[in-house]
């Protein structure tokens, strides 16, 4: 073995388990932010995640283990390092090019669970190769520390020790501070850095490696100068705000006639402002049925509760057309919030809580006339808010003819979809359920009371808002068409015996599959010119 310098009493042995054990982690945590943006933050996209970086970490344990047998010099471990950190450092550089890359192949190969194929193969491309690297350190530092056999159990105990609980300030760090404050690409090169300056420390300390710790810093600050501005939709130009929160990845874009709220750079529209005081032509113009059904033009004050407020379109959309509305919304998203009030308007009366919606519920005492529930984030519905349990929670916060509003933002045609699932759980709870489809896309609305008068209320609602609108504003006519179009669509819905439930609510599989129709609807078109025509004949098209 090489004379060990700066090993010599172990301390950096641990001191590199530590950053090693912190480094896996922030990689992990960086890997799922760096993905939902384009394939959702669900549990599964987290699973594959986790799968994948296992296999790397089992992998690198093994080989780990058996290089140090082999040959037990630590500068194979440290210039290991160098790699890895260089690698990680390059993730912010090339990491969406490589996943967009990835998706395009697959979208025409893959004909059943695209995200779960497309989200595995840009794992194992990006994330494998470093984590199976970091993988060998632990059983080379073993290696390294073991001096006999007398202590080799407290000497193994101390490095486990040591990447654990830099492996829980991994897991605290990225989440809390370094994601929140300056971004997923800012936090994989603070942690190759790191991982770069333990190497450099090493290799300067026993004078050698130059070439190796010099290539590997003008790798790391080439990487650092190129991936630090890149944006997550590279395609898009002129976004009014791009930005990452604890919950998501936050996209606004402004054009002449609206202002639009992403929280995914592949799929739909998260909130949207309409800056001319009219409809919004999306799911909410239908979601307005609801203080109808409570009856808006026949009651003195209307109590309105929001759980998944977003940008607050719904309430804009309130509070623009009724005077008698009072509107209060949930937003587990605080920088949603904030970004509600500097691009999409919403009105500084109108109180927004930093809560989880069923949370909310549990420590509400408060019941109103209508709540809209629109809780979706990116393509899935949290578990927790689909529920047969959670519906009965949102019952008792009714009125005794009040209305609840869902809104289902993936429309699926197979026996046994989600929007299935989702209305026959809240029809065992609510004895009327209706559902309309919005024309020109995949959401579906559903309104639910156990007010038997429902329709009897909506219908003389609207007649007295065309009879207002008769001799009106245009904007009170153009909201009265909307309700009747909605009305005449209508459907009472019929229960079935699809039920989600505290214990057992796959809702992440479920919306998967709607996922697959769409994209499979969509690529229909560009497939049969491939096939037709060839790459040439696509990219012209294109």
């Amino acid at each position: 073995m090489h004379e060990k310098s700066i090993l010599h009493n172990k301390f950096y042995l641990y001191l590199t388990e530590f950053f090693a054990g912190m480094s896996v982690m922030a990689v992990e945590l960086g890997a799922s932010r760096l993905l939902a943006p384009y394939f959702s933050s669900s549990q599964i996209v987290w699973t594959i995640i986790i799968g994948t970086i296992m296999i790397a970490m089992a992998l690198g344990n093994i080989y780990g283990g058996r290089s140090a047998d082999k040959n037990p010099n630590p500068d194979r471990l440290y210039g290991r390092i160098i790699i890895a950190a260089v690698w990680i450092a390059a993730i912010p550089v090339l990491g969406k090019y490589i996943i967009l890359g990835i998706s395009a192949v697959l979208i025409f190969s893959v004909n059943q669970n695209f995200l779960i194929w497309a989200a595995f193969a840009a794992c194992m491309v990006i994330f494998v190769f470093p984590l199976f690297l970091l993988g060998t350190v632990t059983p080379s530092l073993a290696k390294y520390s073991v001096d006999n056999l007398n202590d080799s159990g407290k000497t193994v105990g101390a490095l486990g020790a040591a990447n654990t609980i830099g492996s829980i300030i991994g897991t605290f760090l990225p989440t809390f501070v370094t994601i929140p404050s300056v971004g997923t690409s800012v936090t994989f090169l603070i942690f190759a850095g790191i991982l770069l300056a333990l190497a450099l420390i090493y290799f300067i300390s026993n004078k050698r490696g130059v070439k190796k710790t010099a290539v590997g810093l003008v790798l790391f600050l080439c990487c650092c100068g190129l991936g630090y501005h890149d944006s997550f939709a590279f395609w898009e130009k002129d976004l009014a705000y791009e930005g990452e929160s604890v919950y998501n990845y936050l996209q606004v874009k402004e054009s002449e006639r609206d202002v639009i709220l992403s929280t995914n750079v592949l799929f739909g529209v998260q909130s949207i402002l309409k800056k001319e005081d009219g409809l919004t032509g999306m799911y909410y113009d239908y979601a307005m049925m609801a203080p109808f059904m409570a009856g808006v033009e026949e009651e003195k004050e209307l109590e309105v509760l929001i759980l998944g407020m977003g940008t607050g379109t719904y309430a804009t959309q309130c509070a623009r057309f009724f005077d008698n509305v009072r509107t209060a919304g949930v937003e587990i998203d605080e920088k949603i919030t904030r970004l509600s009030y500097e691009y999409f308007e919403l009105p500084g009366d109108i109180p927004v809580t930093t809560y989880d919606g069923r949370a909310y519920l549990n420590v509400d005492e408060k019941k109103y006339d209508v709540i809209m529930v629109d809780a979706y984030q990116d393509i899935t519905i949290p578990f927790q808010m689909s529920s047969v349990e959670f519906f009965t929670l949102v019952k008792e916060h009714l009125t005794k003819d009040g209305v609840m509003v869902v809104n289902m933002n993936m429309r699926g045609q197979e026996e046994g979809n989600i929007n299935q699932y989702l209305s026959d759980t809240i029809a065992e709870v609510f004895g009327n359920v209706y559902t309309v489809d919005v024309a020109g896309g995949t959401n579906r609305e559903l309104f639910a009371s156990d007010s038997g008068e429902v329709l009897a209320r909506a219908d003389r609602n609207i007649e007295s808002l065309k009879t207002k609108a008769a001799g009106g504003e245009e904007r009170e006519e153009e909201l009265a068409d909307m309700m009747v179009r909605v009305r005449e669509n209508l459907i009472p819905y019929e229960k079935g015996d699809y039920l989600l439930t505290d214990d057992k609510a796959p809702v992440e599989l479920l919306g998967m599959r709607v996922i697959d129709d769409l994209i499979g609807d969509e690529v229909q078109y560009y497939k049969g010119i491939y096939e037709e025509e060839g790459i040439e004949g696509l990219l012209r098209h294109l």
